[in-house]
């Protein structure tokens, strides 16, 4: 998170007491990070443990692979799923393919190349925890197909919906390259409202 919404203090404090990765994990990390490859931060992979650990999903959903290593950390977590991550970019499925061939130990991850607007609406199975990381405009589009598939009491959680702070600003206010905050606060505003049914949402 380049832009965190929280005093950068408390951030830098929360990124060097937590628990590192090891492992394959970490040289995940290591390789996003010179790369500049955005991955979900080091404060979200120790909320993933904690959560994984705790709610044991067997039907995962990921949309956004990138280089697969948050599939791979759910994967760690929750040995016991199955999980679905779907992307379209060419270089990221790419990346993806090699690192689950080498770390996804228990065949765990299928990779699902293709829009997941179109994608989504092809899916035969229902799911109990749902991972969006795509691009944040993209999280009211891809909704509606998500809440079909989400099984009574699932968790969706949504990487990074509040743009870093952007979605509070005038829309004349965001660099262009974050146009889609406008968009992204739609989204927001509707999962800040009640939901009817019965799962649950993490932001």
């Amino acid at each position: 998170m380049r832009r965190p919404v929280v005093n950068k203090d408390i951030v830098d404090y929360m990124r060097t007491h937590l628990q590192e990765n090891k492992g394959h994990l970490a040289e995940l990390e290591a390789f996003a990070r010179k790369e500049n490859i955005p991955i979900i931060q080091h404060e979200v992979v120790a909320y993933f443990r904690f959560l994984l650990q705790t709610l044991q999903p067997k039907k995962i959903l990921e949309v956004g692979t990138a280089i697969g290593f948050s599939a791979l950390l759910m994967a760690e977590y929750a040995p016991d799923a199955q999980i679905t991550t779907v992307d379209r970019n060419e270089e990221m499925i790419g990346f993806a393919k090699e690192n689950l061939a080498k770390y996804d130990s228990r065949k765990q991850i299928t990779l699902v190349e293709g829009d997941a607007a179109e994608v989504l609406q092809d899916l035969d199975t229902d799911y109990d925890f749902v991972f969006m990381d795509s691009a944040k405009s993209k999280y009211i589009v891809f909704l509606p197909e998500i809440l079909k598939r989400l099984k009574v009491g699932g968790v969706i959680v949504f990487d990074d919906i509040f743009q870093g702070g952007d979605i509070a600003k005038d829309i004349m206010e965001v660099r262009p390259s974050d146009s889609g905050a406008d968009r992204t606060g739609v989204c927001t505003d509707s999962l800040l409202k009640p939901v009817k049914g019965n799962c649950s949402g993490y932001c």
